[in-house]
């Protein structure tokens, strides 16, 4: 018998780094997600392939259940990065790799996995959904990380995700003012290693908890004004108040100034996607800059309220 699971992707429109120390974030869910379909299979082994958006397998790995249980290294970064996740997942529900049992277990992605889109974040909540398990605490176990990719894979609605007494919180809200066709996502072309400027955040100790309360003052102001200018105003002072903290310029500042709108970095500063709000179609800005993935936000995000 086949059974099929699927996970949203994600973007987080504000509040990137102060989400890891608890401010609130405006988050997501994408039109764009992945699924993973579970068949049987020979016994004791779980047969793994991975498919891109085109159907292309991309990463294949045939691993016995005792790998699985001791968590056996192959020298192989992403297998052994599967091996861990499924490992922390057996741990907390050992029936479903039960002895006499065997899957063969096919990922597939509805997006580019050079997007930034949470190939990894819907992979964790696919994986706990098979296993009936808490997805944020298999996510604490393997990739680390604030959990708001995990909300947004299991809502279909924008959210403020927030971490409270080390406990995620999920409140669904309703983001549908008149100007979403304003609202723009451009591909940068290119992935962004967050480790410096979260180390350059974390310096910031003393400046963190008065940052929050600005990061969250804004989200609550911004997802519920219905004025277009006064959104802008929002994601920019949000860009400036980041910017000072990262000591790194603007995405507008550093790639686009002459741009007739607003630019927000979405996530880690410099890479994957932006998000940008202008009265005029920016399509033909961007791609004579050299960008060509330009999506209108009602062709990206989920947002059935």
């Amino acid at each position: 018998m086949k059974k099929t699971f699927y996970s949203n992707g994600k973007l987080l429109l504000i509040g990137e780094y102060t989400v890891i120390d608890g401010s609130e974030a405006f988050a997501v869910p994408t039109i764009y997600g992945q699924h993973l379909d579970i068949e049987d299979y020979d016994t004791d082994i779980l047969k793994w392939e991975s498919l891109d958006a085109n159907g292309k397998s991309w990463f294949k790995a045939s691993l016995s259940y005792q790998t699985i249980h001791e968590n056996r290294r192959t020298g192989n970064a992403i297998t052994d990065t599967l091996i861990d996740i499924l490992h922390h997942a057996h741990k907390a529900n050992p029936a479903v790799l039960a002895p006499d049992t065997g899957y063969k277990t096919t990922s597939r992605l509805t997006f580019p996995k050079n997007w930034g889109l949470g190939s990894s974040s819907t992979l964790i909540n696919n994986i706990a959904q098979w296993f009936e398990i808490d997805a944020f605490e298999l996510l604490k176990h393997s990739f680390g990380g604030s959990g708001y990719d995990i909300a947004c894979a299991q809502h279909n609605t924008p959210i403020i995700y927030q971490i409270i007494e080390n406990k995620p919180t999920v409140k669904t809200i309703s983001f549908n003012p008149a100007f979403l066709d304003k609202l723009y996502f451009v591909y940068l072309n290119k992935k962004e290693n967050t480790r410096a400027s979260v180390i350059r955040y974390k310096e910031k100790t003393a400046e963190i908890p008065v940052l929050i309360n600005e990061v969250n003052t804004i989200i609550e102001e911004a997802y519920k004004t219905e004025d277009f200018n006064r959104f802008c105003e929002l994601l920019d002072k949000h860009s400036a108040l980041m910017s000072n903290v990262l000591e790194l310029k603007t995405v507008k500042e550093d790639l686009f100034s002459d741009f007739k709108g607003t630019l927000k970095s979405l996530g880690a500063w410099g890479g994957d996607f932006i998000l940008a709000a202008a009265n005029e179609n920016p399509e033909a800005y961007f791609k004579s800059k050299g960008f060509e993935t330009v999506i209108p936000y009602k062709d990206m995000i989920i947002n059935k309220d």
